[in-house]
């Protein structure tokens, strides 16, 4: 009778070896980097839909449409990002989102309300830039300036940092914009960051997030 024994202990075996492999979310304290250099842009990321790619040590989106590229671990509470950024376009229209809930996207090119923050750099073919709630347009627009272009092929460098409901946002070690939440978003729906586009042609790179101090 022994043997009978035998597919029940290998098949818990098997599950308990499953289990103990199974990739773990990092907690959201823990610093990461991404560099890029590597050929595709990996599990690490939930990608919503085309346009994305890596070239020459670069994230690079063109037409993305609002679809964005999701980083799959959740951000601190409190975080500090910096990110190299660069459009090739006269467009301008550089893009990221934090705390959204790392999957929506803009399914028909209709009107995007996002799950988080939106930080646009020369929107609106290169004539304002935003930090907005959810919401691009009206009233979701809390910070806004118009008097500052993005200049094709340059490298800006941005740093973010959210602490409680302050967002500060500089671009080249200098202030850009800034805006307070009197009601944070945070927790379930609202934890990750992704880049995102429309149509022009821009690239992200060398990005750093960790708790703010």
């Amino acid at each position: 009778m022994p043997g009978a024994w035998w597919p029940w202990i290998r098949c818990l075996a098997l599950v308990t070896a499953a289990v103990g492999c199974r990739a773990r979310t990092p907690p959201p304290n823990t610093p990461f980097s991404d560099d890029f250099e590597r050929t595709e842009l990996g599990p690490g990321w939930n990608v919503t839909g085309p346009g994305y790619r890596i070239a020459e040590g670069q994230l690079e989106v063109t037409n993305g449409y609002n679809h964005p590229a999701w980083l799959r671990r959740p951000l601190p509470q409190n975080v500090l990002i910096d990110l190299d950024v660069a459009s090739k376009s006269p467009a301008g229209d550089i893009k990221v989102e934090l705390y959204g809930d790392g999957e929506s996207f803009d399914p028909d090119k209709g009107g995007y309300t996002s799950t988080g923050y939106v930080l646009i750099f020369g929107g609106w073919h290169n004539s304002l830039s935003v930090i907005c709630r959810q919401d691009e347009h009206g009233e979701g627009r809390k910070a806004e300036r118009n008097d500052v272009r993005v200049e094709p092929f340059r490298r800006y460098h941005f740093t973010i940092a959210r602490r409680g409901g302050a967002i500060d946002w500089a671009i080249d070690g200098r202030p850009f914009l800034a805006w307070t939440d009197p009601a944070p978003l945070g927790g379930a729906g609202h934890e990750y960051f992704a880049v995102n586009d429309w149509e022009a042609d821009v690239t992200f790179d060398n990005l750093s997030i960790r708790p703010a101090p």
